[in-house]
């Protein structure tokens, strides 16, 4: 029983081992041999706290937690057939209920079995003897509370806890305290109850725990052999493995061999990648040289091809140059944009060469245009008053225009088209004089036949010269003269 107008006693602090102290009163003192203890100098339970200080049990399994107590343990889940409450704060108790002191020092305690002799007070009168042993009874009732705290709160092992209250147990009735040992041996009996109940759900979570952090530890094993064996990101991939020994070095309580074993897993799955990878640079390094001693070759060849005048030709061997070159694959980074560059230069140097080229022929097609344009300007030919002479004319224009050269494409036609227009008008009044003067005609009309004899020699020089237009124009030419020829023949034929 408590005093419920007993004043609030100070929060103690909680023994350092789970193993239960020599309760106060293991042995009675001998006031006759010893002196008998003096007031407040009794022994500390488990070197806990102090008389009257710390939570009082209310009873088995009930009571909060203590106010102002050390930091709060990790949160555990609480079995429903364990006893869930934490002991509430309680004030001392009142040993004049359980036991007495008598003048001559001797102290009793109270309990179901009957009174029994616990000791003997000499160091003061009735009243403080009987005051020492209530707080000897208030610190034992302290440490059953604190062994309900920690059994309820799942905070130490229950197995620990179990023995240190078969301990206090076992020393209860001999114990040199006066208060409620009635209850606080229910109390006891209560934790050693339920220890054995606390322990088999500490186990279940346990291995609970241990089931997860196995689970956890395989799927981070089947990850690594699925980058190991497959994984093609190397950079990616060996992030991923680092982050996953990481997370691997944070997961605990697996069993040893499981845990063994599903290591042995990991590492060999890393083990696979970085050979897997290691070949992979390997045979791109060899790729890679390959491709160096390409380009390179390449490069020969377009520094050989760079002077060149044969511009067609050799325009089309380095466009097939570049096709290669991009078929080649990527060279060591250095060595790729160094051969670049002198491919490139090689290149530079002919097209630099065939645009100059191009220039200066289309200057000098400008200055042809120009000429034939200063010809037509000054020569004046008019068949119709000396067809001979115009005749004549025709051909030293025609020798003349022949010799100056092409003209650019975009003037060719208005240029050829004002030549055609004059010999039109030559071969008009030579058509119109073969019919005013027959016994000409057939002179004429061989005449034709040795014009068109040559331009088509005309033509046959042309050709063998790669001059296909001038070919092309000589045989014209030559059709038109056959024409006129053939319509001279006709004429004399009619005649």
């Amino acid at each position: 029983m408590t005093d419920p107008n007993a004043g609030t006693p100070t929060t103690p602090e909680a023994p350092s081992s789970d193993a239960p102290a020599q309760p106060p009163g293991a042995t009675a003192p001998d006031a006759a041999n010893h002196g008998g203890p003096k007031p407040g100098g009794a022994p500390k339970p488990g070197g806990g706290p102090k008389p009257g200080g710390g939570p009082r049990p209310a009873g088995p399994g009930t009571g909060s937690p203590r106010p102002g107590g050390s930091a709060a343990a990790k949160p555990h889940p609480t079995p429903s057939h364990v006893p869930t409450a934490i002991p509430a704060v309680t004030p001392a108790s009142d040993p004049s209920k359980f036991g007495r002191v008598d003048d001559d020092g001797t102290a009793w305690v109270t309990t179901s079995d009957g009174e029994r002799q616990i000791g003997s007070w000499q160091a003061g009168d009735a009243a403080e003897g009987l005051a020492h042993f209530g707080r000897r009874y208030d610190d034992l009732a302290t440490e059953v509370g604190l062994l309900e705290a920690r059994l309820t709160s799942g905070t130490g092992d229950a197995k620990k806890t179990k023995a240190a209250a078969s301990a206090l147990l076992e020393s209860l009735p001999t114990a040199a305290v006066i208060g409620d040992l009635d209850l606080l041996a229910r109390r006891l009996d209560a934790v050693v109850e339920h220890s054995d109940a606390a322990a088999a759900v500490a186990k279940h979570e346990k291995e609970l725990e241990r089931a997860e952090h196995t689970a956890r530890k395989e799927a981070l094993a089947v990850e690594a052999e699925q980058i190991g064996s497959e994984s093609t990101q190397w950079k990616h991939a060996g992030d991923r493995l680092r982050e996953i020994l990481d997370e691997w070095k944070t997961i605990r309580g697996v069993d040893r061999k499981i845990d063994d074993a599903l290591w042995k897993r990991y590492s060999k799955a890393r083990e696979n990648f970085n050979r897997r990878r290691g070949a992979h640079f390997a045979d791109l390094d060899r790729e890679r040289g390959a491709a160096k001693t390409r380009k390179e070759e390449l490069v020969e060849r377009a520094k050989a091809l760079s002077s060149s005048t044969d511009w067609g030709p050799t325009a089309a061997a380095f466009r097939d140059l570049l096709v290669e070159w991009k078929a080649s694959g990527r060279a060591p980074r250095d060595a790729d944009d160094a051969l670049w560059k002198n491919f490139k230069a090689a290149q530079d140097v002919f097209f630099a060469a065939r645009n100059a080229a191009a220039s200066e022929r289309d200057a000098e097609f400008e200055a042809n245009a120009d000429a034939k344009e200063a010809l037509l300007a000054k020569t004046h030919i008019d068949p119709s008053k000396d067809l001979d002479a115009a005749r004549s004319a025709l051909r030293d224009l025609q020798d003349k225009w022949d010799a100056i050269g092409k003209v650019p494409r975009e003037k060719m036609q208005e240029l050829e088209g004002k030549l055609r227009a004059i010999e039109k008008s030559v071969h008009d009044a030579v058509e119109s004089q073969w019919r005013r003067s027959d016994p000409e005609a057939v002179a004429r009309a061989a005449q034709f036949r040795e014009r068109v004899a040559q331009f088509e020699d005309q033509a046959a020089k042309a050709t063998a010269a790669g001059k296909t237009k001038d070919a092309e124009r000589a045989l014209a030419q030559a059709q038109q003269w056959r024409e006129w020829a053939d319509a001279a023949e006709s004429a004399v034929d009619e005649l």
